[in-house]
């Protein structure tokens, strides 16, 4: 039946759909679990805050809090240059206050996070970082009571936005040890 001159055609082997695939591989593994090949490879842990624990600038920032004085440094991030910042009682970041101090006596301070825009800037890379480092720069307060995951702050099992209502903005991180220069009183 074939013409001379032209070759016999291939029979073409049934290749399995992209839907046959994946209900092959489900049914494989289900019953044999999954192949050496096929493991996905651990997420990586980030360490967060550890850039900026190492940087002189954040440690001469750290110093200016504890000490009561201003410092001032400019980061970039993505492209955009971000200022942060401490007047001796705030830590801002872009010019928005991220972290309060409040003096609890002569020797300690507190130290609140600001959750509103904490929040608000969450997806920023360089905050998130420098949320984590102060909080690691201050061995007083203890471990870091907060994680992040997905682009998102949580406390406990909670975003860190969902305390807002019942507790308010501020976030109590627990007391430090501040060397500001108090003033004596007359006598």
């Amino acid at each position: 039946m074939t013409t001379p001159g032209k070759p016999p055609k291939k029979v073409k082997e049934k290749r399995q759909t992209p839907a046959e695939r994946q209900e092959a591989m489900r049914y494989n593994h289900m019953m044999y679990g999954p192949t050496a090949g096929e493991l996905r490879p651990a997420a990586k842990k980030v360490n967060y805050g550890g850039a900026y624990l190492s940087h002189p600038k954040f440690q001469s920032l750290m110093t200016a809090l504890k000490k009561g004085t201003a410092f001032t440094f400019d980061i970039t991030d993505k492209g955009k240059v971000c200022a942060i910042a401490t007047d001796g009682a705030h830590i801002s970041f872009d010019g928005k206050v991220i972290f309060y101090s409040r003096a609890l006596n002569k020797h300690e301070d507190n130290l609140l996070l600001d959750r509103e825009v904490t929040v608000q800037l969450q997806t920023i890379d360089a905050l998130v970082h420098l949320v984590f480092a102060v909080v690691r720069a201050l061995p007083e307060l203890g471990p870091v009571p907060f994680s992040y995951q997905a682009r998102q702050f949580f406390l406990g099992a909670e975003t860190l936005e969902a305390g807002i209502p019942d507790q308010g903005p501020n976030l109590l991180l627990g007391s430090f040890k501040h060397s500001k220069v108090i003033d004596k009183g007359r006598k």
